[in-house]
């Protein structure tokens, strides 16, 4: 990571694998002698009882893992958020302000979490990684997003 703080941003669909490879990014970060932390979207609405689901309900809970993020970089970990983050425009925002490298994760597969789509989803259109989980083992996959993220 040559000193530099970084955040890895694993967004998409509820099933497509964020948490998956956020757990192996984790354990791959450490095993490079990274400090490192896992924000996933899960345990964060666990732990703040966010069970609010509106509009402005995602965009406070995605605020609050963009802070925590922000803080965990700060004091030279490496944050990897592992969160649905539907709004594009927050997502922007985030890589404006911090150095955050985002990760599209996507699939065509229905992993049992279907009932939680998000139909307000707006998928990256630049500036990211966009991997396709279907058919990419995990560790492919986390040799793609080490890659991209410098880890």
């Amino acid at each position: 990571m040559s000193g530099e703080q970084r955040i890895v941003w694993i967004t998409g669909q509820p099933g497509a694998g964020k948490s998956t490879l956020g757990r192996a990014m984790l354990k791959y970060a450490k095993s490079k002698g990274h400090s490192a932390f896992l924000v996933d979207g899960d345990d964060l609405r666990s732990l703040t009882s966010n069970a609010d689901y509106s509009a402005s309900g995602r965009e406070a809970n995605i605020r609050r893992a963009q802070d925590i993020a922000l803080y965990l970089s700060r004091q030279g970990c490496v944050a990897i958020v592992a969160v649905v983050a539907p709004f594009r425009w927050l997502r922007e925002e985030f890589k404006g302000r911090a150095n955050v490298r985002e990760v599209f994760v996507h699939t065509t597969d229905i992993r049992g979490r279907e009932h939680f789509h998000s139909d307000s989803y707006e998928a990256p259109t630049e500036n990211c990684l966009s991997l396709d989980t279907t058919d990419i083992s995990v560790s492919d996959s986390v040799a793609l997003i080490s890659e991209f993220s410098d880890l």
